[in-house]
């Protein structure tokens, strides 16, 4: 697609002036783990009906819509789920999504649980870097939040695994609950100091409506970074970049960095860039979002790339969501989409 195609030389941005710049695209709505705050068992049980094939989208329908939106100015792609290695033939994607969005980052979030074979394949294909989610290293409490009985010791082997095949950076992410994990923060900070994996802390959302949510349960960042500064001295560190989801600090010893997702105690949507697209091709401007827009049905309909470019300028540049800013109790009761829908 050629840059004239599109409809504007000017930077896209919302109502807010917040640009566009990175993507989420889930690429499944199936995961193997049933994480309580995520996909809990009572819910996604065996009888829960997941998206068919065909309404899943297609490499080549995720590659043209990778493409369209670099072009408005995305420069990182994100792939999730669900758990994107569930996917079969993961690689073929990223090797079309690097040849569709030339120099637009390529990263992925997972579990963490089919690295060790994958983390090759991918690095090979194209893939930049890789997120891992792991929640505490205390085996017992992470095979009860993952519902799966799946092991810590194999989710470590899948973060070295991706550090060898230089997907490097590792990113780690786990979700603080309070009387569920929380005394695990400082376990996992010493774990990953000095290592060069990036260690991220991420309150408790409202994300969805079955994961039972209350405020009670989030540890507020700044008790995180009470504990382990009394542990692991630590400093606040500036912004890489506009957008950036985590406050970033770093080790006083030199050893490291480590980041916090306050989307509860101190929400970032004055400065959020990024919009998702699930797994049946609906675009979503926001991660609390209740509904979407359909670029599915364009797409199979015949839609050009030009058509595609208008749809997507036109939802981005009315978007206005800044939902964690005004969470409250007008907004319990709203019927969001689920993280597994459209990813973290």
């Amino acid at each position: 697609m050629s840059e004239d195609s599109l409809p504007a030389d000017q930077p896209l941005a919302d109502r807010f002036g917040r640009p566009l710049r990175d993507l989420r695209i889930s690429v499944t709505d199936r995961c193997n783990f049933r994480c309580r705050y995520c996909m809990p068992r009572e819910v996604f049980d065996a009888g829960f009906e997941f998206l068919p094939r065909d309404e899943i989208l297609s490499f080549e329908e995720i590659a043209r819509l990778a493409g369209i939106t670099a072009q408005l100015g995305v420069r990182k792609i994100r792939l999730t789920g669900g758990e994107p290695t569930l996917r079969a033939e993961l690689p073929s994607l990223v090797r079309q999504l690097k040849a569709a969005a030339p120099g637009v980052e390529l990263a992925m979030t997972t579990n963490g649980s089919r690295l060790t074979t994958l983390a090759g394949p991918l690095a090979e294909a194209g893939l930049d870097r890789v997120t891992v989610s792991l929640d505490t290293l205390d085996d017992a409490t992470f095979r009860a939040m993952n519902d799966a009985d799946f092991p810590v010791a194999l989710v470590l082997e899948g973060i070295e695994a991706a550090e060898a095949a230089g997907l490097a950076p590792v990113k780690i992410n786990a979700v603080v609950k309070r009387g569920v994990n929380d005394e695990g923060v400082v376990d996992l900070a010493e774990r990953f100091k000095g290592t060069g994996a990036v260690l991220r802390f991420i309150e408790y959302m409202d994300v969805g409506v079955t994961n039972g949510w209350r405020l009670d349960d989030v540890v507020p960042a700044r008790e995180l970074v009470e504990r382990i500064d009394a542990a692991l001295p630590i400093e606040p560190l500036e912004p890489s970049y506009r957008g950036e989801v985590a406050k970033r600090w770093r080790y006083r010893d030199g050893e490291g960095e480590l980041g916090f997702i306050t989307s509860v105690s101190a929400p970032f949507c004055g400065d959020c860039t990024r919009a998702r697209i699930s797994a049946d091709g609906s675009l979503y401007t926001c991660l609390f979002a209740v509904a979407g827009t359909d670029l599915r049905a364009p797409l199979r309909e015949g839609a050009d790339d030009a058509a595609l470019a208008e749809l997507l300028t036109g939802v981005w540049s009315e978007r206005e969501d800044r939902y964690s800013e005004i969470r409250s109790a007008d907004t319990e009761d709203l019927p969001r989409i689920e993280m597994s829908y459209i990813g973290g």
